[in-house]
C-alpha cells in the first residue's frame, strides 16, 4: 500500500508536466507499459491488466482543460453515460469496451488493445516505396468500416464517432480492420438541437466536416461520419490526405478528384468519395448503409452535382454538360437559323447591306 501511495504521489506530479510514464499504475489495476499517440484532449496507453494476467488494454485519457470552457461535472456525468454505452457495444470491427474510472481528476475508458499497423502506417510505408495502396484492398476495408458505422449508427440512441481517420483503424493479422480510438464519442439524442461533444477536440481537420466546427450552433449526425469515412477513402487510394473542409470553403476549386492524382480508381469509386465528402451534410449519402450499396455496386450511382468546392475543373466540365443538356432545344433551333443566315447570304443575287 505504502507502495501504491508513493506510486500515486509520483504519478500527480509527473501528470503536470503531462504524460504518464511506463510503470504507472491506474485504478490499482492498469499498470501503463508505453504510451501510443497523444494530444490536446489527452493520450492513449498501451497498459497491462494486473488483475487479469496476460491481458493487454488500450487506456484512452481525457483531461479537462480550463480554456475549452466545459463545466467539469457535466462534461464528467456525460463521459460516464456515453462510457457506459460504449461498453454494451459488440461488434468485430469496434475494440471492446471493458472499464472506465476517474483518477486525479482525468477520465479514463478501458477497451482491448488491438495490435497490428494502423493505416495510415500503410500509407506511408506505400509512398515510401512509390506505390499505391490496390483499391480493392482499400474497398475490402471499407466494407467492414460499414459494418462497424452501420452497427454505431443502428444504436439507441445513435453513436457518432467523428473521429474516423487512417490512424484510427488497425489492421490485424488476420486482415480484420477495426475503429479505434473512441475520443470523440457522441450519442445522438433524437430530441437535441445541436450536438456538442463533452470529449475536447473536434476531430482531426482534414476528415471532418464543416458542422462539426460549428460550436455552440453546430450540428452533427450520421451524416457527419459520413464524410470522414469519405475523406479517409480520399488519402488511402490517393496518398494524399485531403484538404479540410475549411480550406475547401474559403479557396473552391483546389482540391483535386481523386481520380486524378490516382487514375487506376475506379469512376464508381471516384465519384463515391466525391458524394460522401460534399460540403453540405443534405448532399452526401442520407446513411452509411446508402453509401455502402452505391459503392458495391448494389444501386445506381446518383445524378451527377456541381459542386465548386470540390474542383474547378470538374465543376466546370460538369456544369456546361448540364448547361447543353438542358438547353438542347434552343442550341438546335439557334444553329439552324444560324445555317440559314448563312446560306441566305452566300445565295447568288443575295444583297449584302453594308454601313
Amino acid at each position: 500500500m505504502a507502495y501504491d501511495r508513493l506510486v500515486t504521489g509520483c504519478r500527480e506530479e509527473r501528470e503536470l508536466a503531462g504524460v504518464l510514464d511506463p510503470g504507472v499504475v491506474l485504478h490499482a489495476r492498469y499498470k501503463v507499459r508505453e504510451l501510443v499517440a497523444q494530444g490536446g484532449m489527452g493520450a492513449v496507453y498501451r497498459a497491462d491488466d494486473l488483475r487479469l494476467a496476460g491481458r493487454e488494454c488500450a487506456i484512452k485519457e481525457v483531461i479537462y482543460r480550463d480554456e475549452d470552457s466545459v463545466n467539469p461535472d457535466e462534461a464528467r456525468e456525460q463521459f460516464y453515460r456515453e462510457a457506459s454505452t460504449l461498453a454494451r457495444l459488440d461488434h468485430p470491427n469496434l475494440p471492446k469496451v471493458s472499464d472506465h474510472f476517474t483518477e486525479a481528476g482525468r477520465d479514463y475508458l478501458v477497451m482491448d488493445f488491438v495490435p497490428g499497423p494502423d493505416l495510415q502506417t500503410l500509407i506511408d510505408e506505400a509512398q515510401a516505396a512509390g506505390k499505391r495502396l490496390p483499391e480493392k484492398q482499400v474497398l475490402e476495408w471499407v466494407r467492414q468500416l460499414c459494418d462497424a458505422l452501420e452497427y454505431l449508427h443502428s444504436q439507441k440512441p445513435p453513436v457518432l464517432h467523428r473521429d474516423i481517420k487512417p490512424a484510427n483503424i488497425r489492421l490485424t493479422a488476420s486482415g480484420l480492420v477495426k475503429l479505434v480510438d473512441f475520443g470523440l464519442v457522441k450519442l445522438l439524442e433524437p430530441d437535441e438541437k445541436r450536438t456538442v461533444t463533452v470529449v475536447h477536440g473536434r476531430g482531426t481537420a482534414r476528415y471532418t466536416p464543416l458542422e462539426q466546427y460549428g460550436g455552440e450552433t453546430g450540428h452533427t449526425d450520421t451524416r457527419s461520419d459520413v464524410y470522414a469515412l469519405g475523406a479517409t477513402m480520399y488519402h488511402l487510394l490517393t496518398g494524399q490526405a485531403p484538404l479540410t473542409a475549411k480550406e475547401r470553403f474559403l479557396h473552391p476549386g483546389a482540391m483535386p478528384p481523386p481520380q486524378e492524382l490516382n487514375p487506376s480508381i475506379s469512376e464508381r469509386t471516384d465519384r463515391v468519395i466525391l458524394w460522401a465528402m460534399a460540403m453540405h451534410p443534405d448532399q452526401r449519402p442520407a446513411s452509411v448503409a446508402e453509401l455502402r450499396s452505391v459503392l458495391f455496386g448494389r444501386a445506381p450511382l446518383p445524378a451527377a452535382r456541381t459542386d465548386p468546392s470540390v474542383t474547378v475543373r470538374v465543376g466546370q466540365q460538369e456544369g456546361w454538360r448540364q448547361a447543353i443538356a438542358s438547353n438542347l432545344v434552343l442550341i438546335i433551333a439557334a444553329l439552324a437559323l444560324l445555317a440559314a443566315a448563312v446560306y441566305i447570304s452566300l445565295a447568288p443575287g443575295a444583297v449584302i447591306a453594308l454601313p
